[in-house]
């Protein structure tokens, strides 16, 4: 049995995962988790394949194990792995609350480390995994301190696994998006602002590139679209203290506007 295993799927760049694998792959189900179940079931009339919603919290430890005892008991060849779940909170870092850290590093990096572990051995010669990373994987960002913390820990984790698993003839790729359209805004608390820069890509956009990259290119990472391009581009050669006074301008202007 080929399945897909896609987190953070009741919306977003998971969500539209979800969709274009169907579309781009052989799968007989496609494994999909998220708190919202409601949202889960619902994906089923958007794909072909057999949608199998599983209702975690991948901030809790015990998630892994049912993750882990569903595995055991199916005993699918996972083809697709894709870590999309993830938060970010903006803001003065001296401001921020204890709880809302905690879980961006709990779910952000702690999660898809774990779930990678989890879902690794079901992945054969030829599996791919995914894992989402950021823009702000490469540099650190005031503002989002800790959010892109977590990132760089994905992007660094990613790499290397991606040396590891070579041989193997596993895929890894970290996808390192700029601004995405998504619900992230909503809960990072930014999105009316973030919009004044009209510079947000598409979930469908940031996807597209993703699995093109997947498939097609030898890469370990992508940054999707030009501007972003240019902005990696110019992070290779830019101090990071430049980066990031630039970054902490952008926000203030927002904050101004």
């Amino acid at each position: 049995m080929n399945v897909a295993i896609i987190t953070g799927a009741s919306s977003g760049m998971g969500k539209e995962f979800v969709v274009q694998a169907d579309v781009r792959y052989s799968l007989d189900e496609i494994w999909v988790i998220a708190r919202r179940t409601e949202r889960l079931i619902a994906l089923q009339e958007e794909v072909g394949a057999k949608i199998v919603p599983i209702s975690l919290d991948l901030t809790l430890p015990e998630s892994f194990n049912v993750l882990k005892q569903k595995l055991e008991k199916e005993n699918p060849n996972v083809k697709l792995l894709v870590n999309a779940s993830g938060f970010g909170k903006m803001g003065e870092f001296i401001e921020s609350s204890p709880e809302s850290n905690a879980g961006m590093c709990d779910l952000n990096l702690k999660a898809l480390i774990l779930t990678t572990q989890t879902v690794l051995p079901y992945i054969k010669e030829g599996g791919k995994i995914i894992q989402v990373g950021s823009m702000s994987s490469f540099e650190p960002v005031p503002h989002l301190s800790v959010y892109a913390a977590t990132k760089a820990g994905v992007l660094s984790f990613s790499r290397a696994l991606s040396f590891e698993l070579k041989p193997k003839k596993i895929r890894v790729l970290c996808v390192c998006p700029y601004w995405v359209k998504t619900e992230f805004f909503e809960r990072a608390g930014e999105k009316e602002n973030l919009e004044k820069f009209d510079i947000l890509y598409t979930s469908d956009f940031v996807v597209k590139v993703a699995y093109k990259a997947l498939d097609k290119s030898r890469k370990n990472y992508v940054v999707p679209g030009k501007y972003a391009k240019l902005l990696r581009f110019l992070a290779k050669f830019l101090s990071h203290d430049f980066m990031m006074w630039a970054m902490n301008k952008m926000f203030k202007y927002k904050k101004n506007d």
